[in-house]
């Protein structure tokens, strides 16, 4: 009798080898991307902060982010992996897809929202 493991044995195993890593490496970027989102929450709660200081100042909240003194970027940079706009009342981080920040797994931009009065998070479902 010949010991050793037949074709067939071999080929489920680098089937079930592919399918485990196949959903390995979807979790991954799952992952990456969700910690991806710790820039805009810390920058958005920033902004939400010089928001509260403008209001205490002028009685309301401002809807240009040039009025804060907070440096965030508008536009997409090497740095950053969102973008950054303000509303009187909500803060809008927008996820970059151009300079080679397209977002891992989802491939779409997605965005995170911050109501400055309750400190509520919103945005694309998944992220916030």
């Amino acid at each position: 009798m010949k010991k050793g493991f037949t074709l067939l044995e071999l080929i489920v195993v680098i089937i079930i080898i592919g399918v485990l890593g196949t959903l390995g490496f979807t979790q991954y970027t799952r992952v990456t991307e969700k910690g991806r989102t710790s820039e805009a929450k810390m920058i958005l709660g920033n902004v939400r902060t010089s928001q509260e200081g403008f209001k205490q100042e002028y009685g309301s909240y401002t809807g240009t982010i040039g009025d804060l003194n907070v440096d965030v970027p508008t536009s997409c940079t090497a740095t950053h992996y969102f973008t950054y706009s303000t509303s009187a009342t909500v803060g809008t981080a927008t996820r970059c897809t151009v300079n080679g920040k397209t977002p891992n797994f989802v491939g779409t931009a997605y965005t995170i929202t911050m109501t400055y009065a309750t400190g509520a998070w919103g945005g694309s479902t998944g992220y916030y």
